[in-house]
């Protein structure tokens, strides 16, 4: 059936719907996990349950980074368990590819693939997912890491 998206863009614009509810306006991060076609849990960046939003009373910045929000992967996989689902197995759709902390607390959940919108930051991930067997894929452009060097 033509003009259908792939299952992967669909969940790809879920995520990014998701994302529209972060409440750190440096970067709107949405993250969905998936299987068998599934959705299991969301999650998006925003400020540790009954603090204030960052958007609201500013950053905590540290190494040019805000510290104050939780991220949008681990705030998935805090949903899940948080409400008895197993995600062992699963698919994370995410905005953007997962920071360092993030990708390991993504391959010690048991999540098998890693489908990110945009490439973020930390390109440690290919070498890693690589060596931990984690399926790790880019949709589009925005996807592709930066040259060596660049």
């Amino acid at each position: 059936m033509a003009g259908r998206v792939s299952w992967d863009q669909y969940f790809m614009d879920i995520a990014t719907q998701v994302a529209s509810r972060a409440t750190c306006d440096r970067k709107h991060v949405g993250a969905v996990i998936v299987r068998g076609r599934t959705i299991l849990s969301t999650g998006y960046n925003g400020a540790i349950r009954g603090l204030p939003h960052c958007d609201d009373v500013g950053h905590m910045m540290e190494n040019g980074h805000c510290v104050a929000t939780v991220h949008a992967e681990a705030n998935a996989i805090i949903q899940a368990a948080t409400n008895g689902v197993s995600i062992d197995g699963a698919t994370i759709y995410t905005t953007a590819s997962p920071c360092w902390p993030c990708f390991k607390l993504i391959a010690n959940a048991g999540l098998v693939r890693i489908v990110f919108g945009e490439f973020y930051r930390d390109p440690r991930i290919f070498e890693y997912a690589a060596r931990l067997k984690l399926d790790l894929v880019g949709l589009g452009e925005a996807a592709r890491p930066p040259a060596s060097g660049a």
